[in-house]
């Protein structure tokens, strides 16, 4: 059955604000700024993004590029899916939370208890608290989705070792419609030098776009999720899309070692499912 309790802000006033406002006007400078190439206009929601999972001063440019595009459908999305790698707790499988709300500085977001309910059922799917607990990667999100939509609830999932196969199949399960949303939360490679470092990006990035599930985990530290989601991307046909590739040495200037990000739209052919 479900728990009533309440999983607290684990990494607020470290990867970004802990204070309110102050985050409140981090996320609207992030999501005002120009964007780095011209984004075309969709007649539809995006069906999901990849989006980086860093401190906000390192990656929030770059995530900011993707969640900008969903600000004309926040009336639309209702549901959001996420998935992302463990950092901190060993998990085979995916793990869902225990708790059914998710507390952050702008206020708690709530589970999807019907999704929630439905997935234990999916093979690989556990029931973890403590995966979640102080997990970083899927945290970092809810800020940005607050900012861009109405009310929404989330189904949260940290990723470990899976199968691309099972990753599918739990996407699959939960797909819905125009309401819902897929997240997959990756940072690119980490720790290389700057210029080796836009060279394996730029490479990921271009597999990305071919809806290749072969990323290795050096390239994408959410490859298992990846790779999954691009798997069942493929068998959707959604029109993938790269918004912004940097890495943490073009948004510091740190450039001795530098972890990359990238963010991606997936669209669905929406004249190809009429047919």
């Amino acid at each position: 059955m479900a728990s009533a309790s309440i999983r607290p802000a684990a990494v607020a006033g470290m990867f970004y604000p802990g204070d309110r406002q102050q985050l409140q006007r981090q996320l609207t400078d992030l999501l005002s700024a120009p964007a780095p190439a011209p984004e075309p206009f969709a007649e539809a929601p995006p069906k999901a993004l990849v989006v980086p999972h860093a401190g906000y001063v390192y990656s929030g440019p770059i995530a900011a590029s993707a969640y900008r595009t969903l600000q004309p459908w926040r009336d639309r999305i209702h549901r959001v899916v996420l998935l992302g790698p463990a950092h901190r707790v060993a998990v085979r499988g995916a793990a869902l939370p225990a708790a059914q709300t998710f507390d952050t500085p702008l206020g708690p977001v709530e589970l999807d208890l019907d999704t929630w309910l439905t997935l234990q059922a999916v093979p690989g799917v556990t029931v973890s608290d403590l995966a979640h607990a102080t997990e970083h990667a899927l945290e970092v999100q809810l800020p940005f989705l607050m900012a861009s939509l109405g009310h929404f609830r989330i189904v949260p999932l940290v990723v470990g070792y899976m199968p691309p196969e099972q990753v599918a199949g739990l996407l699959e399960a939960v797909w819905g419609g125009p309401e819902t949303l897929i997240v997959i939360s990756t940072d690119l490679s980490h720790y290389l030098r700057y210029e080796d470092a836009r060279v394996v990006d730029r490479n990921t990035c271009d597999r990305v776009l071919a809806l290749s599930g072969d990323i290795d985990p050096e390239e994408a530290c959410g490859a298992s999720p990846l790779n999954g989601f691009l798997l069942e991307a493929r068998r959707h046909q959604l029109k993938p899309r790269l918004l912004d590739l940097r890495n943490s040495g073009d948004t510091s200037g740190q450039r001795g070692q530098v972890v990359g990000y990238a963010s991606f739209t997936f669209d669905e052919d929406i004249d190809g499912a009429r047919h």
